[in-house]
């Protein structure tokens, strides 16, 4: 028998403290919501197993601080990006005004080749809780106006469009990889990163289509 090829890419998650960064990602890789917070120090990462047309993709997705003590240490793990989400908190306008510098930090510290078509992928998170204060309309004039960025509003907690973000997030992703550099294939690759006891929390392969 012989083993599915698959290819590793990289997503970097960028945004304010206190935004969902880490609640999204524990979503989307091990369905798992906590009301809990705590920072992240520097960045962690999880990985998970998506099917992207008839391949297997392995995304390797991170998680950075969005704390300003900390930005000094993200920069380190920007390079070698294939996807940057942003992420801000409906509920909080300061979070969404902060895109800008975010976006432009990133381009500054990962120095894509092609920075004016890297794909980000925007998410307004939070949507479950009541006092909005970022408007659709608003978030995708936005988007709109940064060469179509794709946007999703989300929920961290109960998994609204968290799904259908990654699938987007995770072809994207793999154009990318695909434009800058001939696509390494992996035989026999390594069980994906997670984190979690029990067999629910372990990711499985899921389909989307580009």
């Amino acid at each position: 028998m012989t083993s599915k090829k698959k290819v590793l890419v990289k997503v970097v998650i960028l945004g304010d403290s206190c935004v969902g960064k880490t609640s999204l990602m524990n979503q989307y890789a091990i369905k798992t919501f906590s009301n809990h917070y705590k920072a992240t120090i520097g960045a962690d990462f999880l990985t998970k197993e998506v099917m992207v047309d008839d391949r297997v993709v392995v995304l390797q997705i991170w998680d950075t601080a969005g704390q300003e003590r900390f930005r000094s240490l993200n920069a380190a793990f920007y390079r070698g990006a294939d996807c940057c989400v942003l992420v801000f908190d409906l509920t909080r306008s300061d979070t969404f005004i902060s895109l800008d510098n975010w976006k432009e930090e990133f381009l500054i510290q990962a120095c894509p080749r092609n920075p004016e078509n890297f794909p980000f992928v925007v998410l307004g998170n939070k949507i479950d809780l009541e006092n909005r204060q970022v408007t659709t309309k608003r978030a995708q004039a936005w988007c709109q106006s940064k060469n179509n960025i794709p946007y999703f509003e989300t929920s961290a907690k109960d998994a609204t469009n968290v799904e259908q973000a990654f699938q987007t997030i995770a072809c994207n992703a793999l154009k990318q990889a695909s434009q800058v550099t001939d696509v390494e294939l992996y035989h026999d690759f390594p069980e994906p990163i997670v984190f979690g006891e029990n067999d629910e929390s372990k990711s499985s392969a899921k389909r989307c289509s580009c």
